[in-house]
């Protein structure tokens, strides 16, 4: 059988940027049992909810739901388990410095496949105020009637 190539995304998390400025972003592995794989092939997880903290030196991932893979037995997994995340050790001492002291948060962003292999796009963010929301939101809907008058007049 041939290896998969390219990107394939599983599960975006959209709700990330509307809450939070992103200042930078990480890929990272994920260690993941075989029914979670299976289930992820199937396309089905959410990133709703999820975050992610550095605790002894290791990353971990909690609240992703990856459901259960309907043909998996006693062997199956729970769909909110903490997951581990695979970085480089001078990517989680960086990663520990910016949380524990600049306030950052650390979000998923995406879950995907390359490669075969099961990666996540791993945000270091900072939270948004309700003001900061409506002023991007503003921003946002400034540029669409901009972009509607432009089209008008050609």
């Amino acid at each position: 059988m041939a290896r998969e190539q390219g990107n394939k995304i599983i599960a975006r998390n959209r709700r990330a940027l509307h809450d939070y400025a992103v200042e930078d972003t990480y890929e990272a592995g994920i260690a993941l049992t075989g029914t979670e794989v299976k289930s992820l092939r199937a396309g089905r997880a959410s990133l709703a909810e999820g975050f992610a903290l550095v605790s002894d030196g290791e990353v971990w991932l909690h609240n992703v739901h990856i459901p259960e893979y309907t043909m998996g037995t006693w062997t199956n997994h729970l769909p909110r388990r903490t997951r581990k995340l695979l970085l480089h050790r001078g990517e989680i001492d960086r990663l520990d410095r910016k949380v524990s002291e600049q306030g950052l948060s650390l979000v998923p962003l995406s879950l995907y496949f390359k490669d075969g292999k099961v990666k996540v796009e791993l945000a270091l963010a900072r939270g948004k105020r309700t003001y900061d929301k409506r002023h991007d939101l503003a921003k946002r809907d400034a540029a669409r009637e901009m972009d509607r008058a432009l089209r008008r007049r050609r």
